[in-house]
């Protein structure tokens, strides 16, 4: 058994565990790598190395086990009531200085705040009072989602579960993504996903209440906005977005190819136009560098193009450009 298979919480036994323990307690001791499939034993205390042989383990009385761990617990909880009574002795000067110079109780109307860990910690904070929505922007940053996608399932299932729902907006190049589509496949409830060929800057907003947007380029500060008028553009511009977007869960829409020509190569020929390079191209669309130039050369094959100057050319002259890519939605 794979330590996955085995993962359940902290305060639960596992039926192997169960298993394990009655035939401790017939057979009166075991060998220590018979607990491999069932470490939550150990944890729980309820078998110990016998004094003999270090390599034979024997079962512990399940009271007494309990005892231990309750014991333990109960110190746990004494440190934290000194150490919060050590900060309230800390704090309590502090509190009696004249505040007017200090920052408002209530959350300020724009905060910075830094590092992922505190970044993610807002965001909880934010979704655990969220009843009603969650939109979301989500660019492509050259990495895999499904981390950070796993480390939010439990927190957008809350919410869903509570009646609110979750709209969220990709770039096209992520419509076939694995980690994407199997976190959709998991969550229960009112949750949605479209894609446009490029979208803004990562974008948040709860409850059409808080907004939480980038400060740099590394996603390693980020602006928590709860000034009003800010939240409902940022709002209004995601509302607006959406309607231009192609759907994606749960009920896919095909995007159609035009003489030839696919959307995402209807796209960089738009860029190409304006003469981005194959790396802001790239950047702009969700793709690697890579990527963008396979798809470039595909365009000018189809245009019958050979060289960079008279791709441009012949992009203007075939008129793709002013036929538009025709997205059902």
């Amino acid at each position: 058994m794979t330590a996955d298979a085995h993962s359940h919480g902290a305060d639960q036994m596992c039926e192997p565990g169960l298993r394990l323990y009655a035939k401790a307690l017939r057979e009166g001791r075991l060998g220590a790598g018979s607990v491999v499939d069932a470490p939550c034993l150990i944890d729980f205390g309820l078998l110990q190395p016998t004094v003999e042989d270090l390599d034979r383990l024997e079962p512990v009385a399940p009271a007494l086990a309990l005892h231990r761990l309750l014991r333990t617990s109960a110190d746990r909880v004494a440190d934290e009531r000194r150490r919060g009574e050590r900060l309230a002795e800390t704090f309590e000067p502090l509190m009696r200085m004249d505040g007017r110079t200090t920052a408002p109780a209530d959350p300020p109307a724009i905060c910075v705040r830094n590092g992922n860990e505190l970044i993610n910690q807002a965001i909880g904070e934010a979704m655990a009072d969220a009843c009603r929505e969650l939109l979301a922007i989500q660019p492509y940053n050259g990495q895999n989602p499904a981390t950070r996608l796993a480390a939010s399932l439990d927190r957008d299932q809350a919410m869903l579960d509570r009646g609110g729902r979750i709209r969220t907006l990709y770039q096209h190049t992520q419509r076939h993504s694995a980690a994407i589509m199997g976190r959709y496949e998991q969550l229960t409830g009112d949750a949605e996903a479209r894609t446009l060929d490029e979208v803004t800057d990562r974008l948040i907003v709860i409850d059409r209440k808080v907004a939480f947007i980038p400060v740099n380029v590394a996603d390693s500060a980020a602006l928590e906005v709860r000034h009003p008028a800010l939240v409902a553009y940022f709002a209004t511009t995601f509302d607006r977005l959406w309607r231009l977007a192609t759907p994606m869960y749960p009920e896919a829409v095909q995007q159609p190819t035009l003489n030839g020509v696919t959307p995402r190569q209807h796209a960089i020929a738009a860029l190409l136009v304006e003469g981005h390079t194959d790396s802001v191209i790239a950047d702009r669309l969700g793709m690697n560098v890579r990527t963008a130039r396979v798809h470039i050369a595909k365009l000018a094959a189809t245009l019958g193009s050979e060289s960079r100057a008279q791709l441009g050319y012949l992009i203007g002259q075939s008129g793709i450009l002013d036929q538009g890519p025709r997205e059902s939605r």
